[in-house]
């Protein structure tokens, strides 16, 4: 796929994925979800790939929906809105940008630059991690645009940020900085807005260099999924399975081995042929 709305730069083993329509401060499009989706399929398959970046182009992280058909914008049914969103129509994970980061086997990042509202936050919600400019700006506005929270949005956030906070912010549906995302848990740091992809980066790079590809695809997965289950007996049955079965591979090996020698770790383990049997459980 060429893209249009995405920017798609690889540089080592960081994939840095911009959404790409500063003109109108990267307003979300059905164009734009599909190409990210397909970006991060393309990331899942390359095993030289280790982290994705996701961030946005110019001053703004993403605008929200664009809204560039007036009143009607949202009116997939009349046509006004099915340029940008589409007809509504579920056509499965194969095209769902939702579904492509939820199942990414790459550690994720958001990397905020500025404005991130509506869809321009509940789009990056299934990031790992969550970093933000101290010129960024969140709002789950939907409420005062007489829609509801969208792309799964009512399960991530209270899983991010607690129920009592998701509730507060989504049913106010007011534009908050970047200080209050740090305070309520929505982002894990703040930084001047001259050093954010720098950060990012770093962040990306302690990944890439010290920790082994199936491990961190594993280790998202059972987080994401079992965190908020209510016991943790199901997941004893996964963890366990894949603890012992990972003991003789060469990524335990190498791990233990540059423990003791001191030295930065060389795993030969890759998400592309060496997933341990039973992943992936859920299907």
């Amino acid at each position: 796929m060429e893209y249009q709305d995405i920017l798609y730069e690889v540089d080592g083993p960081v994939l840095t994925v911009t959404l790409n329509r500063p003109d109108k401060l990267n307003a979300f499009t059905n164009l734009m979800g599909r190409e990210l989706a397909d970006a991060l399929h393309r990331a899942d398959e390359d095993d030289s790939i280790r982290v994705v970046i996701l961030t946005g182009a110019g001053r703004g992280f993403c605008a929200g929906a664009d809204i560039s058909a007036g009143a009607g914008s949202f009116d997939t049914k009349s046509g006004e809105g099915a340029k940008n969103f589409g007809d509504g129509q579920d056509r499965g994970e194969g095209t769902s940008f939702v579904h492509a980061l939820f199942n990414c086997k790459k550690a994720t990042i958001a990397a905020f630059n500025g404005p991130a509202v509506g869809v321009g936050v509940t789009l990056a919600l299934p990031t790992d991690i969550k970093i933000a400019s101290d010129t960024a700006r969140f709002g789950f506005v939907f409420a005062r645009r007489g829609l509801v929270p969208e792309a799964g949005s009512a399960w991530f956030l209270p899983q991010l940020v607690g129920k009592a906070q998701a509730l507060r912010w989504a049913i106010a549906g007011n534009v908050f900085d970047a200080a209050e995302a740090l305070r309520g848990g929505l982002v894990s740091e703040v930084v001047p807005a001259e050093q954010l992809l720098a950060r990012a980066r770093e962040i990306a790079m302690d990944i890439a260099e010290n920790t082994a590809p199936i491990s961190v695809a594993l280790t998202r997965q059972m987080i994401w999924r079992f965190g908020s289950a209510d016991l943790p007996f199901d997941l004893l049955q996964i963890d366990g399975a894949f603890a012992l079965h990972l003991g003789s591979t060469g990524d335990v090996k190498e791990g233990v081995a540059s423990f003791i020698e001191k030295r930065a770790p060389h795993f030969p383990g890759k998400v592309s042929t060496d997933m341990p049997p039973g992943y992936p459980w859920w299907e």
